[in-house]
């Protein structure tokens, strides 16, 4: 919205400095995107008469005028635009001059012809957008005649501020400046003008009814008679309608958009003669309707778009958006009918959208109009037009009502009102800020300090009490109200189960996994497929008919992602899930009632690893790796037989002595069903109860300088001995052991029946020394030693 300090001053005796108005527009909550200094820099152009226009003799695009500047002597000027006639009247800048954009004129000249001086478009003067062609001045003037004098330009500014949707009334001056005025401290008056009404009444002429007041709440019609189409829109309306960003076309519609910058009321005059039985029917649009809009374009419509008819029923304008071409005013109209209505805000931008409309009446209603400046709007219309058109008002009005915004006064509370903006007011102060724009306040009788306000009607934005808080703050001011810092008593911070599975997360990625996420839904089928039972938790409204039960494990989705990578040439990946299950749980009582049974399943977090291409060591070591980060104490593993793993590369993974999960490799008949032609190295665990395990302490030991030592040690145990039995009699063997790390199993020819070689690869290292071979020798003797007397096993050669 942009606005002019001349305008503004009309409706309140503002005598501030530009700056300062400028920063109360911005502390309002109108920012202001640019300021413009009009009316200066005119000094040296004067109003010329074109005498002559000839053809340049060396150049098309360029031609001759002589004027004459008042002495009555011709004047030779080159100008490259074409939009004048002999006896027109034009801006001449004569030599000398600085014009408003800062360009000297100096003598010059084209293509071997001299110019002594420039004739100037409505851009270059500063007085509008036009660079099109030369501004043709009003006829009448006299040549010689300052430019600023003949067209009345004085010294202005014109601020372009930006209006959010939560500020209808800033989409008009009168609202600007009843906000500014109260920021200011001067009084804020609109004054009412007089007019002289004649002939029949309104209503023998006019009909209106309003079929749909649910999104018509006001519609009403005033009645123009005797208007002269010669007549012109006087030049100061001219231009503040193009500093307002708007083009003059003509004297009634140029007041028509002149009302509605000034008080924010769309309107649209219509041709009496065009109007069929001269009345008015606003009603939703049925399928059958068409209208031509004023820009020529054939229209259909929705049944939720607002249509005003004539009285024939056929559409004459779209209500809110645009009128129809067949009422417009013409060079033959002499009899006027004025339409201001109240339609509702989001029925107007709705049809606006759809339409692909964007029009200066759309963007006010869509916004919400006041109802009640109607009436003054109506009365501000027929004063201009009997000034400049000849018009006269018929007595009265066709005023009809539908719904209107229902505007009961909002409880404010003041101690609410501090609360929000930290401030200390008291109610008279809060009473003081909000009575100037228009936002009535009534003390509350047997109450802390509580006001009724009751909302203007030109605030359609404002509805309750946060938005009369928000008022408060506005004219208060943003700057006076105290910087603090807010205080929470729930600081955000991730819990200490959140950050551990954080570190899981951050682990596994670092051994190379990657995260997928399998849907918890799966078919009977599907367990059978993984060798697990095809019993468990029934869904009664599954997504997809064969998917009906919850998963009982995460074995099912994890290598069936392997599956579907294997069909697809990717083999060898390795994957990892932390995801839910479900499990079957006894019915028992429920708390909150005796004898109600309990039916939810038993659902715990577990993490799924699957290692493509690997084997059950493996996935040994990434259990231990977990176990590590996680800080648990007395973890291993026990030989068992696991449901969908190998009968015999399959053990139980436990903390102090609890069973916690499941290792080992995928079953090769599993495998087989799936169609994954590699090994994969399995691993599921109870995230939930791992991440609840208390933390044990955490020993570190430096990194040695000194060259490191590794052997290679097979030894065959019995089957019931666990492979983390014998690497914790490795580790504890010697102290120069460093690491411990399984890296072959092996059943078949060489190894005794329920027997197993187990192969382990040790790292001697000594943070003091370089060991020597005697060193390692003894250490090595000492491992196999322990191994073989306690685990009943024998050193393979």
């Amino acid at each position: 919205m942009k606005v002019l300090y001349s305008w503004l001053r009309e409706m309140a005796p503002f005598d501030h400095a530009p700056d300062v108005v400028s920063d109360a527009f911005n502390d309002l909550g109108t920012p202001v995107d640019a300021v413009t200094r009009l009316g200066e820099g005119l000094t040296g152009i004067v109003v010329a008469r074109v005498l002559a226009l000839r053809s340049h003799p060396k150049a098309d695009r360029i031609g001759l005028v002589d004027v004459d500047a008042g002495d009555g002597e011709a004047l030779q000027i080159a100008c490259g635009a074409f939009n004048m006639a002999e006896g027109d009247l034009v801006p001449l800048a004569t030599l000398g001059t600085t014009m408003p954009g800062g360009m000297e004129i100096a003598r010059r000249q084209m293509r071997g012809e001299w110019s002594n001086g420039m004739l100037c478009s409505s851009a270059e003067l500063g007085l509008g957008s036009d660079h099109a062609g030369i501004r043709v001045l009003p006829a009448g003037l006299v040549p010689g005649t300052p430019v600023a004098d003949a067209l009345g330009v004085a010294p202005d500014v014109l601020w372009d501020l930006e209006v959010n949707a939560n500020r209808p009334d800033a989409l008009s001056v009168a609202g600007l400046a009843r906000d500014l005025a109260a920021r200011l401290g001067v009084p804020f008056t609109l004054a009412r003008p007089e007019v002289t009404t004649a002939g029949a009444p309104a209503a023998d002429a006019l009909t209106v009814e309003i079929l749909d007041p649910d999104l018509c709440g006001r519609f009403g019609t005033w009645l123009l008679r005797g208007l002269d189409p010669t007549a012109t829109s006087p030049e100061w309306m001219q231009q503040r309608l193009v500093h307002l960003g708007m083009r003059p076309i003509s004297a009634l519609v140029d007041i028509s958009n002149y009302v509605m910058l000034e008080l924010g009321q769309p309107n649209h005059p219509y041709d009496l003669a065009g109007v069929p039985g001269a009345g008015f029917r606003i009603r939703r649009a049925r399928e059958t309707d068409s209208l031509r809009t004023l820009d020529g374009v054939e229209r259909t419509f929705a049944p939720d778009d607002l249509l005003i008819c004539g009285g024939d029923d056929v559409a004459l304008g779209i209500a809110g958006v645009m009128g129809g071409a067949a009422a417009e005013i013409s060079p033959t109209t002499t009899d006027v009918a004025l339409e201001m209505a109240w339609f509702r805000p989001e029925a107007v931008g709705r049809t606006g959208r759809r339409l692909g409309l964007r029009t200066e009446a759309a963007a006010r209603f869509e916004r919400g109009t006041d109802p009640e400046v109607i009436d003054l709007a109506a009365a501000r219309f027929a004063a201009l037009a009997a000034q400049i058109c000849g018009t006269t008002l018929a007595p009265g009005a066709v005023d009809e009502r539908g719904d209107l915004p229902d505007r009961a006064p909002v409880r404010v509370r003041t101690a609410r009102v501090n609360q929000v903006l930290g401030t200390d007011l008291d109610t008279p102060a809060i009473t003081a800020l909000l009575d100037p724009i228009g936002f009535t306040s009534t003390p509350v009788e047997d109450s802390h300090g509580d006001l009724d306000v009751t909302i203007p009607t030109w605030r359609h934005d404002s509805t309750a009490e946060i938005d009369v808080v928000e008022e408060v703050a506005r004219h208060f001011g943003y700057a006076h109200i105290p910087r603090r810092e807010l205080a929470t008593s729930r600081p955000g911070r991730l819990s200490h189960a959140q950050r551990r599975r954080r570190e899981v997360r951050r682990l596994l990625t670092g051994l190379g996994l990657t995260e997928v996420m399998p849907l918890p839904f799966l078919a009977p089928d599907q367990l059978a497929a993984c060798g697990l039972p095809t019993t468990g938790i029934g869904l009664l409204n599954s997504l997809v008919a064969e998917e009906s039960v919850l998963r009982p494990t995460l074995l099912p989705g994890l290598v069936g992602a392997v599956a579907t990578n294997a069909t697809r040439r990717r083999t060898g990946v390795c994957l990892f899930e932390i995801g839910h299950v479900f499990l079957p749980t006894e019915t028992r009582a429920a708390p909150t009632g005796p004898g109600r049974p309990d039916l939810l399943p038993d659902e715990r977090e577990h993490l799924g690893v699957a290692l493509a291409g690997a084997e059950a060591p493996e996935a040994v070591q990434v259990w231990l790796a977990l176990a590590a980060r996680l800080g648990l104490d007395n973890v291993d593993v026990a030989n068992a037989e696991r449901p969908g793993l190998h009968p015999t590369r399959s053990a139980i993974a436990r903390v102090g002595g609890e069973k916690v999960g499941s290792v080992g490799e995928v079953d090769p008949a599993v495998l087989d069903a799936l169609g994954v032609g590699e090994r994969v190295a399995w691993l599921e665990v109870d995230l939930g109860a791992l991440l609840a395990t208390a933390v044990g302490e955490r020993t570190y030991r430096p990194v040695s300088r000194f060259p490191s030592s590794d052997v290679d040690l097979a030894f065959e145990v019995p089957g019931d001995v666990a492979a983390t039995d014998l690497e914790r009699a490795l580790t504890a063997a010697s102290p120069l052991v460093w690491s411990v790390r399984l890296f072959d199993t092996y059943r078949g020819p060489g190894v005794a029946d329920g027997r197993r070689s187990l192969a382990y690869r040790v790292r001697f290292d000594s943070p003091e020394r370089t060991l020597t071979d005697a060193e390692v020798a003894d250490a090595r003797q000492a491992l196999i030693d322990a191994v073989t007397g306690a685990h009943r096993a024998t050193l393979r050669g």
